[in-house]
């Protein structure tokens, strides 16, 4: 394999800006992907992770084969979101801060239109877009593609799980037929192999790691703790590791928003990341998070999507998500660019089944973690502040030089008063509660997590969810996966309209045109209630009932202007529910 970038072919100048970057050796993508690139022979289809180098995998060649001379627009990468669009713009910026008359123009929701027609006017050799304001771009004939030599699909699985696949489909069928293409996918599902089969013609495919695999340099930890305790078990995750740099994820909007209100409340240099921000507001939280002005940043997937930062050292789950992938994406933002991270899933007894499940879907291995008790904290904390003090170089303090009034001081404590007064100092710091705090470990259910999962894996397979309480409902709403629905934001609808906590809205099941989840009793019957009421979403009447109740209300469904028109499909497809579906990579 290739040693070092100077093998690779790229000219000086990019040579040079990576070398100032302190870029020392490709990664494995990068040796895979660049030469293909540089050659301008056949397209790319590349299977690789976040964090692995993407960007500069198919950036340099870019740059390396760019005519500065010209002005047209002669590479397109498109991206599933602002924040990713603005770092690959970034970091083509910085690879190519020696080569003179070149103009990369950024385009994403949430800006000044306008602005963005003036920059590419200007000339932009490269345009860095995501999928909906390019549409917006191409219909305003404000862009044109006629000249595009290269066009680079990152995150194309993000993009579809987005909903983006029919706004891929129509930019590539606008660009010229002798382009060459890159498709960059974490995950490689049937919907991106039908894109690439189409749009990529005699691709050489290149792997990084193992479909839905999480990295090797992750940590994969988890944590069994009352529900009621999850909050203080994060707190004390935090306080046990001083360099804590890292994301919570959330299943909805509001825990995400909650969760830092009450880190912010107690102290932590805490925000958070979601739907409800405006464009403004994200590009604030994410520069302090960049910064590490921010140490902890709540989020929730669809908010985190993109996030592009090194040195994340851990990654919570405070709540697992319902699909597998989602799983890898989130464990991805730390463990970047050759560092270690942590992952660590918190549960609460009832989840604990989920763990095997990830471990065989993911390939990855799960260890136990307990949660640190409150004297181990404080005795932490303590002896890392005592061994700072012990470490401490006196040739790379201030070039102040120190006064004997300064020592005079000191000298007038004995030697035990002054070692008290020290650690005295550091305590007053510490959370006073903690030595009084019990354990907040509890022991996992008597039936192990594989036994569990076992009982539940005919189910999994047949479409059906794992039943941990019998008094568990099942429920059918309406909506589904056509209508652009995620998991956390169908959760989300269902809480704002019933008020039901989102943690009793389990085991989504999304199918095309409805979905099931499943609740406790009371709960069920309090979404029955909130939704006799007349509810829509977005222009359709919304039904949520009890599965298997009515079922010629779902089985043909209604062909009014409110439905989806596609009762073929569902009764062909589903049969109602009794044929056997594909194994979905879900809990």
């Amino acid at each position: 394999m290739t040693e070092n970038f100077n093998e690779l072919g790229l000219h000086e100048q990019l040579l040079l800006a990576i070398q100032e970057l302190g870029f020392e050796h490709p990664t494995e993508i990068q040796q895979k992907a660049i030469p293909v690139f540089l050659k301008r022979e056949k397209n790319l289809l590349a299977l690789a992770q976040t964090g692995t180098g993407k960007t500069a995998a198919f950036g340099l060649p870019i740059l390396h084969n760019l005519d500065l001379q010209n002005k047209s627009t002669q590479a397109l990468i498109i991206s599933p979101t602002r924040e990713l669009c603005l770092q690959i713009t970034n970091d083509l910026k910085n690879y190519s801060k020696f080569q003179k008359g070149l103009n990369i123009v950024a385009v994403y929701g949430g800006s000044s239109i306008s602005n963005q027609i003036k920059d590419i006017k200007r000339g932009a050799q490269i345009i860095v877009a995501t999928p909906g304001r390019l549409i917006d771009l191409l219909d305003r004939k404000a862009v044109k593609l006629n000249q595009i030599e290269t066009v680079v699909l990152d995150e194309a699985d993000e993009m579809l799980n987005m909903g983006f696949q029919e706004d891929m489909e129509t930019i590539l069928s606008q660009t010229p037929d002798e382009k060459i293409t890159g498709l960059f996918s974490a995950t490689m599902p049937k919907e991106i192999r039908n894109i690439a089969n189409q749009y990529l013609n005699d691709a050489v495919e290149v792997s990084v790691g193992k479909k839905n695999t999480a990295s090797a340099d992750i940590t994969h930890q988890y944590a069994v703790v009352q529900a009621k305790d999850k909050f203080a078990a994060l707190k004390r995750i935090i306080d046990f590791n001083d360099d804590f740099f890292g994301i919570i994820f959330c299943t909805t909007k509001i825990q995400t928003q909650e969760i830092s209100d009450a880190l912010m409340k107690a102290g932590y240099n805490a925000d958070c990341l979601h739907g409800d921000l405006s464009q403004q507001q994200r590009d604030k939280v994410m520069g302090k998070f960049r910064k590490r002005v921010i140490q902890v940043l709540c989020a929730t997937d669809v908010a985190a999507r993109g996030i592009d930062v090194n040195n994340i050292t851990h990654v919570i789950h405070y709540h697992l998500p319902d699909d597998i992938e989602n799983y890898t994406h989130r464990s991805g933002r730390t463990a970047r660019a050759g560092k270690k991270g942590t992952s660590i899933a918190l549960l609460h007894v009832r989840e604990a089944y989920k763990l095997h499940q990830i471990e065989r879907l993911a390939g990855v291995k799960f260890e136990r973690f307990l949660i640190p008790k409150g004297e181990e904290i404080i005795d932490k904390t303590i002896l890392n502040y005592l061994q700072n003090i012990v470490d401490f170089d006196q040739e790379e303090s201030s070039p102040i030089e120190i006064k004997n009034k300064w020592k005079a001081k000191l000298y007038e404590l004995s030697h035990e008063q002054l070692i008290q007064n020290v650690i005295s100092l550091k305590l007053a710091h510490v959370d006073v509660n903690y030595s009084s705090q019990e354990d907040l470990n509890i022991e996992e259910s008597s039936k192990s997590s594989k036994e569990k999962s076992k009982s539940s894996s005919s189910n999994f397979g047949k479409g059906e969810r794992y039943r941990n309480d019998k008094s568990s409902t099942r429920m059918f709403v309406n909506l589904g996966k056509k209508d652009n629905l995620r998991y956390d934001e169908l959760r989300e609808f269902i809480f704002k309209t019933s008020k039901v906590s989102g943690h009793h809205i389990k085991d989504i099941e999304m199918k095309g045109v409805y979905s099931f989840f499943e609740t406790d009793e009371n709960s069920a019957q309090r979404i029955l209630e909130s939704f006799k009421r007349n509810i829509s979403y977005k222009d359709r009447n919304v039904r949520i009932q009890i599965a298997g109740e009515g079922d010629d209300d779902y089985k043909h469904p209604s062909h009014s202007k409110n439905e989806h028109k596609s009762s073929k499909s569902f009764n062909k497809k589903d049969n109602h529910l009794k044929t056997k579906s594909k194994v979905k990579k879900r809990w």
